[in-house]
């Protein structure tokens, strides 16, 4: 074999055992770099899952938030007596938990946004419930979720719509469904009240008892949906001729009575009379008929006429019974028991 041949022959063996040696070398590098790389891959998987975790654990730590304020929204709106406080309470809650410039409500519906030139500028939601619109909130400035404002003012309208419906119960309670006055248990309560503070403070109180006369007649000529009406003008008169603190209401069947707070005999004699006059001066239409009718009315007071409240009551109605023995259509107040 020639000698360069074979030199040539060397070359490529050592250059063959030099590249199987480097590539020996280098096989655990790799390896190790490939298991460095799958290390760094699964902690940035760690990494990312655990960032997910406190993402969604912050999600639901707000939506628990959520839950117990709206919770705790429900549970003070439940207590409250009247829609001034339930709205203080609404408010409250809006600006713990949002951004908010102003809140108002407007107990009616606008047609047009100028009907309310102080609202300019404000947003409108309505107030509903049960598709029964209960009033406005006028607000402005809600630089947070409108979806949060949204549930918070659905409970305030269910608090509203709760509050109307007792007071709707509460005054069908003390309210005489044909004449729209007081009833006698009504009347009663606020004749203890008012007797009371009379006397604590020495204050005047009136009693006055009032009764259509020959009511009996009207029923049995015209009937008893006439009588009826006689009854709720007889209740329109008293209303227009007394006072927003005076107690007024009917006592039973064709009787009324009224409550005269701070107001001595005198006084009370030209509220009986006004009432008196009102009546005999009015036509009471019923459907196709015109009706006259006329009142007694019987005063007594406190502490000129008595010291008990069961005696006031009773020298009223003594004083009655004298107007209507006397020839009716009269205002009488009590002096002396006469027979």
């Amino acid at each position: 074999m020639p000698f360069t041949l074979m030199f040539l022959l060397m070359i490529a063996f050592v250059a063959a055992v030099i590249y199987f040696s480097k590539a020996a070398a280098l096989q655990p590098e790799q390896q190790v770099d490939a298991d460095v790389f799958r290390v760094k891959e699964s902690y940035l998987k760690i990494i990312a899952q655990k960032d997910e975790q406190a993402a969604e654990k912050g999600r639901l730590q707000e939506a628990s938030d959520r839950i117990f304020n709206l919770y705790d929204l429900m549970r003070e709106l439940t207590r409250a007596a009247d829609v001034p406080e339930a709205f203080r309470i609404f408010k409250d809650h809006v600006h713990r938990q949002l951004v908010l410039d102003d809140c108002h409500l407007v107990e009616h519906s606008p047609k047009d946004i100028s009907d309310f030139p102080s609202f300019k500028g404000y947003k409108f939601f309505s107030l509903k419930a049960k598709k029964m619109v209960l009033g406005e909130l006028a607000y402005k400035g809600l630089q947070e979720d409108e979806e949060a404002f949204v549930i918070l003012a659905a409970q305030f309208a269910l608090a509203l719509r709760r509050i109307r419906l007792y007071k709707e119960l509460e005054d069908m309670a003390i309210t005489d469904g044909l004449t729209h006055l007081h009833t006698r248990r009504y009347l009663t309560e606020r004749f203890q009240e008012e007797f009371g503070r009379a006397r604590l403070k020495g204050l005047a109180l009136s009693l006055l008892m009032i009764d259509v006369d020959l009511f009996k007649h009207v029923n049995d000529q015209y009937g008893h949906l006439a009588g009826d009406q006689v009854l709720r003008e007889v209740g329109r008169f008293i209303s227009q001729h007394t006072r927003e603190i005076d107690i007024t209401g009917r006592y039973g069947g064709e009787e009324f009575c009224i409550i005269l707070p701070d107001t001595d005999k005198a006084g009370a004699l030209v509220v009986a009379e006004r009432i008196r006059a009102a009546v005999q001066s009015g036509r009471i239409k019923a459907y196709d008929t015109e009706i006259a009718v006329t009142v007694s009315i019987g005063v007594a007071t406190f502490m000129e006429d008595a010291h008990q409240m069961e005696e006031l009551l009773d020298k009223a109605d003594w004083a009655l019974y004298r107007a209507k023995k006397t020839g009716r259509n009269r205002v009488v107040g009590f002096s002396v028991y006469l027979t």
